[in-house]
């Protein structure tokens, strides 16, 4: 049997036919292109950078533990932890 790893915001399965993406923990555009980088549903990684510009990812928001703390993300997280690991829905962009 296949372990199938878990996204390191919502905690929910991803199975591998769910878009998944890899996170760098500091933006490459802030000198993060060897940085350490987390799994996460596509979907996820998309409401991080809709929340935060690559500044406060690297200075403020630079764990996983980091952002699932934050307030920006706490209702989102909520929210998606509620629906099947194949949900994909359309993220607003933020006026950061």
């Amino acid at each position: 049997m296949k372990n199938i790893p878990a996204c390191e915001l919502c905690g929910r399965e991803i199975p591998e036919h769910v878009p998944q993406s890899r996170h760098h923990l500091i933006p490459r555009s802030k000198g993060g292109k060897k940085s350490p980088t987390i799994l996460l549903h596509h979907q996820c990684h998309k409401e991080i950078h809709s929340k935060f510009s690559d500044s406060a990812l690297a200075m403020r928001y630079n764990s996983a533990n980091k952002l699932r703390n934050s307030s920006e993300l706490k209702k989102f997280i909520a929210w998606i932890r509620k629906r099947p690991p194949e949900f994909l829905s359309r993220v607003k962009k933020s006026a950061r």
